[in-house]
C-alpha cells in the first residue's frame, strides 16, 4: 500500500508539473491574446479616424467641384453674351461698310458726271 501510495504521489508531481506548464501556456496565450485585442482596437481607432478624414476630405473636396462647376456656367454665360454682342456688332459693322460702299459708289459716279 505504501508503494501505491508512492506512486500517486510521484503521479501528482508530474501533474503538479504539467498543470503548471499549462496553466503558464494558459496565461501566455491570455496574454497574448489581450495584447491582439490592444492592437486590434488600436488599429481599428486609427483606421476609423483615417476614414473620418477622408471622408471629410471628400466633401470638402466635392464643394469645391460645386463651386468650380457654377463659376463655370457663369463663365460659360458670360462668354455667351460677349459672343452674342460680338456677333451683333459683327453684323452692323457689315451693315455700315455696305451701306459706306454704297456711298462711295454713288460719289464715284458723281465724280465721273463732273469731270465729263
Amino acid at each position: 500500500e505504501r508503494q501505491l501510495l508512492a506512486g500517486r504521489l510521484n503521479m501528482l508531481f508530474k501533474d503538479r508539473r504539467a498543470h503548471a506548464y499549462t496553466r503558464q501556456l494558459m496565461e501566455t496565450e491570455a496574454r497574448m491574446s489581450r495584447e491582439a485585442w490592444a492592437r486590434a482596437t488600436d488599429a481599428s481607432d486609427l483606421v476609423h479616424g483615417e476614414v473620418i478624414s477622408l471622408r471629410t476630405t471628400v466633401l470638402g473636396q466635392i464643394s469645391e467641384i460645386r463651386e468650380l462647376q457654377a463659376a463655370d456656367r457663369r463663365r460659360q454665360t458670360v462668354i455667351s453674351e460677349l459672343l452674342r454682342i460680338d456677333h451683333r456688332r459683327a453684323t452692323e459693322t457689315l451693315e455700315s461698310r455696305t451701306d459706306l460702299q454704297g456711298q462711295i459708289t454713288a460719289l464715284q459716279g458723281q465724280v465721273t458726271a463732273l469731270q465729263a
